[in-house]
């Protein structure tokens, strides 16, 4: 944690400052030259208050519910929620899309765990991977190579492979006359090859702005200290979490003053925790003093790759993660870009082998190629079923035997030539930026505000059920929200109760660790802060409250909810109701007692 003595802003009054923490939705505001500042400033500011007035009346400005029974039903809720932002049912295509492929959403977990895309649609999988098949689309197969070497030289690539990689750059917008694309095992692969390979040397420095743990980040900066290297992080102001841009700006220029393409700064455009927004302009700032920079984009909304400021900015790497199918084992692989201009500066081969780069190969039943070098992965990942010295041969013999009918429901051949259908990525083709854009909005900001309509009974203030961390209601927020629940007593449930009782009602939540913040010095901040890092523990899930605190610099646990490409009213609203039950303050202990009539053995957090 950090401590000062007053609070930083997150945006400058002076009309000539630009406003370097998320206040510009796209470059397009930032560059506009057609508006002076103050009348852009203005007109922005307006549109939000706008935006904010209409979110408000969707559950009535001001009102507050007390006991889990008021809310009003998920009808009447839609239909409000439909009056103040009449453009929603125009999204309608995306529920056609959920019901027709993706029906398994509508039986099963709701889902706020998930970040990445989408390849394949449950629809696809069902009809190209019968019950007997326990792979479909693709396995993977482990390469022992160095990045530089991946890139260079490549080796054999399969037909599937090849596919892949053309259509995912075709979706990310991403040209392949400027960046070479190497799949990875997944993103903490991605960032780990990115510090082994990062040609640091004397006074290099690892600059990045999250507001949260990261096990990416974490694996980064552990190969980093060990190489000399000097890590430095963004600070974020309690409670809203502004990113404190006096300070980050300072960092980045200081740069200037040292050797240029030997610090490194990690990016994200908005935290996939709080859903807090940032500027383009820092990736523009860090490349003007000399940085390399890698951009995070695992948590943007599909699409949004696709605008104006990846193809002005362009950064050295980019990460982001595919899955196989959203809402089932999310087994997939992470993708990792690389500018060609940056190639030649990585380090040598010998000196950086990583263990992580991946080929993406045809999968195939277990026993017709059964081999005793195959291998099982962790749980939840795919098995990577042949070593790098048969892959060449194997591959070839399995696109040759691949007979599967293509229609377009499938993997398959067709005049012999393999073809790939991501269907995912189709869907998020076919919606584009704005729909998808849009639809997200108007869901995350309606939560926000029906959270903060919750608030204890029998108190004269009537303290709030639950405290968000990061922005409240504004149009400018990603699809993200973190949060915590505090009892009428004051005292934080601990965000692994919440997310086991969400389990219970099948709705999937996560849950991080905020970190990097800096808290002033006030009394009431002080008071807050031993608060917010105490762990209020459960035992045997309602056993008794006993409170464990943690140190000081390890974070805020909190609860978080990301909302994806098909997740609708229903899900938000289900969420919702779930969340009120904590206002009954014997909810926990009755579900305790109900989980044991079910003669179940209790659950330990």
């Amino acid at each position: 944690m950090h401590s000062s003595s007053g609070t930083e802003e997150a945006s400058s009054s002076s009309s000539s400052q630009p406003c370097f923490n998320g206040c510009f939705p796209s470059p397009l505001l930032a560059t506009s030259h057609n508006n002076t500042p103050n009348s852009r400033h203005n007109k922005i500011t307006a549109s939000h208050q706008d935006f904010i007035t209409a979110t408000s009346s969707t559950l009535h400005p001001h009102t507050h519910f007390t006991n889990h029974e008021s809310l009003p039903p998920l009808n009447h809720s839609y239909i409000s929620f439909t009056k103040a932002f009449p453009q929603f049912p125009t999204t309608s295509q995306i529920d056609q899309i959920r019901d027709q492929e993706y029906h398994h959403l509508n039986h099963s977990n709701t889902c706020f765990d998930y970040t990445g895309y989408g390849l394949f649609s449950y629809a696809q999988q069902q009809s190209s991977c019968p019950a007997t098949s326990q792979a479909p689309f693709f396995d993977i197969s482990y390469k022992s190579v160095s990045l530089q070497s991946q890139i260079l030289y490549g080796g054999h690539e399969s037909e599937i492979e090849s596919r892949i990689r053309k259509r995912i750059m075709r979706f990310m917008n991403v040209s392949e006359a400027d960046y070479t694309l190497v799949f990875v095992a997944n993103e903490v692969s991605a960032f780990k090859i990115v510090a082994d390979s990062f040609p640091f040397q004397s006074n290099g420095e690892l600059l990045t702005v999250y507001d949260h743990s990261s096990e990416a980040l974490d694996v980064m900066i552990e190969s980093c200290k060990k190489q000399g290297v000097q890590v430095l992080s963004a600070e974020f102001s309690w409670p809203n979490f502004g990113l404190g841009w006096r300070k980050l700006k300072k960092m980045i220029v200081n740069r200037r003053e040292k050797r240029k393409n030997n610090g490194l700064f990690v990016f994200p455009l908005h935290s996939r925790v709080t859903g807090a927004p940032y500027s383009y302009v820092w990736m523009s700032m860090a490349q003007e003093n000399g940085w390399r920079v890698l951009l995070d984009v695992c948590a943007l909304k599909p699409k949004e790759m696709g605008t104006l400021g990846m193809s002005l900015f362009k950064p050295d790497f980019m990460v982001c993660s595919f899955y196989k199918v959203f809402g089932e084992n999310p087994s997939g692989f992470g993708c990792l870009f690389v500018k060609k201009s940056c190639t030649s500066a990585l380090k040598d081969p010998a000196n950086a082998t990583s263990i992580g780069i991946i080929s993406v190969v045809p999968s195939f039943k277990q026993p017709q190629f059964h081999d005793e070098s195959t291998v099982a992965t962790e749980e939840n990942e795919p098995k990577a079923v042949i070593e790098t010295e048969i892959e060449s041969e194997i591959v070839e013999l399995t696109v040759s035997k691949l007979s599967i009918p293509s229609d377009g429901n499938r993997l398959g051949t067709k005049n012999g030539s393999l073809e790939i259908d991501c269907r995912g990525l189709d869907h998020a083709d076919s919606m584009g930026l704005l729909l998808i854009s849009n639809r997200t909005k108007y869901l995350i900001n309606w939560l926000v505000n029906a959270l903060m309509s919750l608030k204890h009974p029998h108190h004269e203030n009537k303290p709030s059920l639950i405290r968000i961390y990061g922005p409240k209601i504004t149009s400018l927020r990603g699809p993200a929200v973190a949060f915590n629940i505090f009892d009428w007593k004051g005292e934080k449930v601990d965000p692994a109760l919440v997310q086991k009782l969400a389990d219970r009602n099948n709705i999937s939540l996560r849950s991080s660790v905020l970190k990097n913040i800096r808290f002033s010095d006030r009394n009431e901040e002080v008071r807050q802060r031993a608060l917010e890092t105490s762990a209020c523990k459960v035992d045997g899930l309602g056993m008794g409250l006993s409170k464990k605190t943690s140190r000081q610099d390890s974070g805020v646990f909190v609860v978080t909810a990301a909302l994806g490409l098909l997740t609708n009213f229903e899900d938000i609203y289900r969420l919702w109701a779930f969340l009120s039950k904590f206002l009954d303050a014997d909810f926990v202990e009755k579900e305790r007692w109900r989980y044991m009539a079910l003669n179940q053995m209790t659950l330990e957090v």
